[in-house]
């Protein structure tokens, strides 16, 4: 499918690329958002800062339970035990509730959302390329936003294997 008369195209959905487009939408330009992950949000929403911070608040909690903190303050809890699984659904919980938000935001704001590795074709042009690296879309636009995000950057000599030596995204 070819999009023509788009103001913006915007490629990525983090906090700059969703921010972005749902105000130049708001200003009246036409604006597409390109996004190669199957939420919205980018890596704060998804992997890094978000789901960082529930299981850290989470985490607080149990460590007051469980170390008698709580208990010292006349809050008697009895058998603390950790349920890391239900920790975890309720980190994805509250991951879907913002990421669904953005995606609400965008329906609301006539934000055009398409699932794909968004690749600068040209002056004035953007493709969409599906999982395979195949063009599924070409969108036409008077202006092109990047707003990619950041790449974690190695060091010298230092390999992240995602196990002992993890990047923000693997934590």
């Amino acid at each position: 499918a070819t999009h023509d008369d788009v103001d913006l195209v915007v490629i990525g959905s983090g906090p700059g690329g969703y921010v972005g487009a749902i105000k130049a939408s708001q200003l009246g330009m036409k604006t597409v958002c390109i996004e190669k992950n199957a939420t919205l949000g980018g890596t704060c929403l998804n992997v890094g800062c978000i789901p960082s911070k529930a299981l850290l608040n989470n985490s607080h909690y149990y460590h007051m339970a469980h170390s008698g903190d709580l208990a010292s303050r006349g809050i008697e809890c009895g058998d603390v035990k950790l349920n890391l699984e239900k920790m975890m659904g309720e980190k994805s919980k509250a991951v879907g509730a913002l990421t669904g938000g953005i995606k609400m935001l965008f329906k609301g704001n006539k934000v055009a959302h398409l699932e794909g590795h968004g690749k600068i074709t040209g002056p004035n042009q953007v493709s969409v390329l599906g999982p395979n690296g195949e063009v599924t879309e070409v969108v036409n636009t008077k202006n092109i936003m990047i707003a990619t995000g950041s790449e974690v950057t190695p060091f010298p000599g230092i390999e992240v294997d995602e196990e002992s030596i993890v990047s923000s995204t693997g934590a």
